[in-house]
């Protein structure tokens, strides 16, 4: 039987704490200091850590062709182009223009420095245009002598300006880059003043990719979406979720017509189609001309009155009169996988004005087709040279109207902006007007592009 003898355990205590009692306190406080120091400062500690936040995009980019979004980031052009269209000087403090719109000369603001802090000078300037002589006088003044006019010129000297890749003039610094053969598939950015605070854009070949990473976390945001469901899921509803919304003015959902095509040929055939569109789409910004209505070249005159399904019944009927034909024969729409849902939708519509419609869906536009559903970059300039002038390579449509080359190249060689609001307008009217419109397409609208972020 163990007998405890509280008297020799309390000596035993009480030698104890002689020897240690003054280290176990000291820890104690020291520990009680330490976890009040932690809870009240942690928030400061980090100051020493990266700050990250990153971001998903849909596409794939090299190193000569990142989004605009990160670009700006990273540098500045001679001259920007406002919302508007409007441009306005940047790195330049202001340019002239002589010689009937052949030779534009720029003056450099002085001070301006690259990351490296360097300052920014003509040398720097690296610029190559075809048929374009470029002259230096001195480092803060570089002269572009054209072989003729073309206004858009302005524009076109908005694109960003580094050096030794892309060292640049902006406000950030690429400070590491992950890349699959050519393609980026990681970028990730630094502020010049404050290394710590970094961005990582994170690069994926199709939206719901880009879903699928922001829901396993990894991405705090993603942005450019067409729409916020992925399968039955919305991401917009989770919880600790942001969800913004903007217009997306520079990709505009368009039908191009074939008109070559011996169908498709038929202008009325074209304006029936045209007429018998829905006022609305769920997928964006309702546009009937191919330019934003806060473009300073919008014409609010050019608009048409809307859908109207008599008129262009009454034009099917007089397509069918004036060739003997019991029906339209079936019309062929291609389309893009990210509008099939929008091409069944559109068939529906236009079997109301008795067009059967067969739906064929593509990863990338054909070279041949009846008609195409997809979209279009808006340019920055109003020109539109490239997608409708009959000698243009890149009209897919093979549009062929002379009244509208002659605007198109009015519109790029007139340097005075008010003559250039008038081309511009007339151009409008010419595809809208009901009495003149010889369209080659007919433009739905502007997507909506969502960002969703956590909070």
């Amino acid at each position: 039987m163990i007998v405890v003898r509280k008297r020799l355990v309390f000596w035993l205590i009480k030698a104890y704490l002689r020897k240690w009692g003054k280290i176990i306190f000291f820890s104690f406080v020291a520990g009680l200091v330490g976890f009040f120091f932690f809870v009240f400062f942690s928030s400061k500690l980090t100051h020493f850590f990266p700050q990250k936040e990153r971001i998903g995009l849909v596409g794939a980019y090299t190193m000569t062709n990142l989004p605009r979004t990160i670009s700006a980031k990273l540098s500045r052009g001679l001259t920007k182009v406002e919302e508007n269209g409007q441009v306005k000087p940047d790195l330049a403090s202001f340019w002239e223009i002589e010689n009937k719109g052949t030779k534009y000369i720029f003056h450099l603001k002085k001070g301006i420095r690259f990351s490296n802090g360097k300052e920014l000078t003509t040398d720097h300037l690296t610029y190559s245009f075809k048929d374009v002589t470029i002259a230096k006088p001195d480092k803060y003044t570089i002269e572009f002598s054209l072989k003729s006019p073309y206004s858009p010129f302005l524009v076109t000297l908005s694109r960003p300006i580094f050096v030794n890749g892309l060292e640049g003039l902006g406000s950030h610094v690429i400070i590491d880059l992950k890349l699959n053969g050519d393609n980026i598939t990681s970028l990730t950015l630094a502020h010049i003043h404050n290394k710590r605070k970094q961005i990582v854009y994170l690069f994926y070949p199709t939206q719901d990719s880009l879903k699928t990473a922001f829901l396993l976390g990894e991405t705090t945001q993603v942005q450019g979406l067409n729409d916020t469901t992925l399968g039955q899921i919305d991401l917009s509803k989770h919880k600790n979720v942001k969800t913004s919304v903007a217009i997306n003015y520079r990709q505009l959902a368009t039908v191009f017509y074939n008109t070559k095509d011996q169908t498709v040929s038929d202008n009325k055939l074209r304006k029936a189609l045209t007429y018998a569109l829905p006022d609305s789409f769920q997928g964006g910004e309702r546009a009937y001309l191919p330019y934003a209505k806060k473009s300073m070249y919008f014409n609010s005159d050019a608009l048409p009155g809307g859908q109207d399904l008599a008129h262009a019944a009454l034009l099917i009927n007089a397509i069918l009169e004036d060739t003997s034909q019991k029906s339209i024969p079936k019309l062929k729409l291609t389309t893009l996988s990210r509008y099939k849902k929008l091409a069944e939708d559109l068939k529906k519509t236009w079997e109301k004005i008795g067009i059967e419609i067969v739906v064929e869906e593509v990863e990338v536009r054909p070279d041949i087709f009846q008609m195409y559903l997809g979209d279009f970059m808006v340019p920055q300039d109003p020109d539109q040279y490239i997608l409708w002038h009959s000698k243009s390579n890149s009209n897919i449509t093979k549009f062929d109207s002379k009244r509208i080359d002659k605007l198109l190249e009015d519109g790029r060689s007139t340097i005075d902006t008010n003559e250039r609001k008038k081309i511009y307008a007339e151009f409008q009217k010419y595809l809208n007007d009901d009495a003149l419109i010889d369209t080659p397409a007919s433009f739905l609208y502007f997507p909506y592009s969502y960002t969703i972020k956590r909070r």
